[in-house]
């Protein structure tokens, strides 16, 4: 499901409770899923051994297991899967590398395990029963339970498994960015109708065995007469706990809760999938999208407005409490929201012009006069997080970084960049003038009022956008860059051509959100590796190509320890700031959400890796009587 979708465990981060616990083992000796080597019949499986829940447990600490099931729930999306786009679709296969995909079609299809929003690194058997692990911790032999069916009522077999894990890896049929996760598989072998096994060559990362267990199971048959690749409309058979309904390409889809979910029973399902009709509708225009809220025809908004939610919810059917506003905890996990400029652009492949192009960004001016005071600005790429470097570079951190000191910038060994404050005038003279020195260094000279290269070339920078909400954020941007010199403007394309040249890099400047797991390593890959830059889809949108890069990320797949892994990631933090591929945006700690009090949810609090909002809340009939 949405929350809890087993792909979808790379968008968690640890607690530090969780670092404590995980270092305590590693002094004790104890190594990544050591408690699981050569055992058998395992009902869930954790990197350090940490299963919350034990193997008779009857259900998830956030759920409501006597929550009715009933009632449609219509919410608009603001997160991207694979390939899904949150305004149109021309395709039902949301794990291909060519289409757009609808929003939200992961909820139709089941995985051999699941992970749950309370814990970072752990996952429990789906469609497996039971998994057991060699003594070198290299082989994962899953048994089938033999009761799960497709939607179709056909049973889901090992041969599906496999089919289906060979063909998401592969990256000329599935997205790329499942293929980059998954290197380390030497083998995958149907041992039976009800039996596959995985066998990783010993290198592989710490989650690449979840990952890969983690990934939808579809049925191959039907396949049989259609490719994988080809953009078509005809629902995927899965063995989830929906299907797709009604839809209309462009405009919504809906998904229906299966009566006859074969795994509704299942402790891990208990309370969940309680709507009978989970309907995603898709908006070009935001102010469209905002009105159909007013009107009732959206039940659910997460606001990603400051504006909007300091200004806008002041209608009616707020008044009349009608409809209900909350803050709810983001997750534990590490974000990262910036303009990522293009360095496969000639203009942005020095690094003191990209250094230049942050110091006229004037964040302090527009949290005030934009955004309410309602931001805090990030300085890392990983915000909110233990991955986030500080100070100066010493100890482990040094001794990672220095074997790359040739390549490095100088200041990578120095204090951690962290962008300059501006005095909130919009237009800082001192930080702009600082930006004219860089560029000149740079090789850029002022010619009638322009920035040009020797060779004439005119410093040109096009920031691609698929929405106008963004055209009023860099405006002041905008100016403080035609004051350098610099021909700068905004293009808003329609969802279609923006996704496809984002997945080409066929743009000058994006604005980048993406945020990283507990154990963020497929994450990294596929945002900051050489092998990722030169993949179209891949999620390198700098072009970053560095050996140190790689570097890191190699050791922060192959640590045996959190302490380690974070070291790691606090290097390539470092680097990735100093280098100045992305001007850092801003975080907020929490989620603004607006909906029609209609819906109930469990008298929990919300779970620290995930909002299961569209599991785990249910249709209140009385309530929606009152409206």
């Amino acid at each position: 499901m949405f929350d809890r979708c087993p792909a979808a465990l790379t968008s968690k981060i640890s607690r530090r409770a969780f670092l404590k616990m995980a270092t305590a083992l590693m002094a004790m000796g104890i190594v990544p899923y050591a408690q699981a080597a050569g055992k058998k019949g395992l009902h869930g499986l954790s990197i350090f051994g940490d299963l919350k829940y034990g193997p008779d447990f009857s259900q998830l600490d956030y759920v409501n297991i006597e929550a009715p099931k009933g009632g449609k729930f219509t919410y608009i999306p603001d997160a991207w899967g694979y390939n899904q786009n949150p305004q149109t679709f021309n395709t039902m296969n949301g794990f291909a590398a060519k289409g757009d995909g609808p929003m939200g079609v992961e909820i139709c299809f089941d995985s051999l395990v699941s992970g749950t929003a309370d814990e970072p690194d752990s996952v429990y058997g789906l469609l497996a029963k039971t998994i057991d692990v060699s003594k070198d911790r290299n082989t994962f032999t899953y048994h089938l339970r033999p009761e799960a069916r497709f939607a179709n009522d056909k049973p889901v077999t090992a041969e599906d498994v496999v089919w289906s894990i060979e063909t998401l890896i592969d990256t000329t049929k599935g997205h790329p960015s499942i293929g980059l996760h998954i290197r380390n598989l030497r083998s995958l072998k149907v041992l039976d109708e009800h039996i596959v096994e995985m066998v990783f060559n010993g290198k592989q990362s710490l989650f690449e065995p979840l990952s890969v267990a983690g990934l939808p199971i579809m049925e191959k048959a039907f396949f049989d007469n259609r490719s994988f690749t080809q953009n078509n409309l005809k629902p995927i058979i899965g063995s989830g706990a929906y299907e797709v309904g009604n839809f209309k390409a462009g405009q919504f889809i809906e998904y229906k809760r299966r009566d006859d979910y074969w795994a509704k029973d299942l402790p891990l399902n208990r309370g969940q999938g309680n709507f009978d009709i989970i309907r995603v509708e898709l908006f070009r225009d935001p102010l469209v999208a905002f009105q159909a809220f007013t009107k009732g025809d959206i039940d659910f908004r997460s606001e990603n407005t400051a504006r909007n939610w300091a200004q806008k919810y002041d209608f009616d059917a707020v008044k009349q409490g009608k409809i209900k506003r909350e803050l709810f905890p983001r997750e534990k996990s590490a974000t990262m929201q910036a303009f990522s400029m293009n360095t496969r652009r000639p203009q942005f492949s020095d690094q003191k012009t990209r250094q230049a192009m942050g110091l006229a960004f004037d964040f302090e001016w527009l949290n005030e006069n934009q955004f309410f005071g309602a931001y805090q600005r990030s300085i890392t790429n990983f915000a909110q997080s233990t991955f986030s470097a500080s100070g100066p570079l010493l100890g482990k951190e040094r001794e990672l970084l220095e074997p790359y000191a040739d390549e490095l910038d100088p200041s990578v060994f120095e204090e951690a960049i962290v962008p300059p404050v501006s005095n909130g005038s919009g237009r800082d003279r001192t930080l702009l003038r600082k930006a004219s020195k860089l560029l000149k260094e740079a090789g850029w000279q002022r010619k009638d009022g322009i920035l040009k290269k020797a060779d004439g070339t005119a410093f040109k920078v096009e920031f691609l956008l698929n929405s106008q909400v963004f055209e009023r954020v860099l405006a002041g941007f905008i100016e403080n860059l035609k004051a350098l010199g610099i021909d700068a403007k905004i293009r808003i394309v329609d969802a279609a051509q923006y996704q496809d040249r984002v997945k080409t890099f066929d743009f000058d400047m994006v604005v980048l959100s993406r945020r990283f797991s507990a154990t963020p390593l497929e994450g990294f890959r596929s945002a900051f590796s050489s092998h990722a830059a030169d993949i179209e889809g891949s999620g390198n949108y700098a072009g970053v190509k560095l050996k140190a890069v790689d570097a890191m990320i190699e050791k922060v797949e192959s640590a045996t320890s959190r302490e380690d892994m974070e070291t790691a990631a606090r290097a390539l933090d470092r680097i990735l700031r100093a280098h100045f591929y992305t001007i850092p945006n801003w975080h907020i700690t929490h989620h603004r959400v607006a909906y029609w009090d209609k819906f109930s949810r469990p008298d929990v609090k919300k779970p620290d890796y995930g909002f299961p909002y569209l599991t785990t809340w249910w249709y209140d009939r009385q309530k929606a009587a009152r409206l």
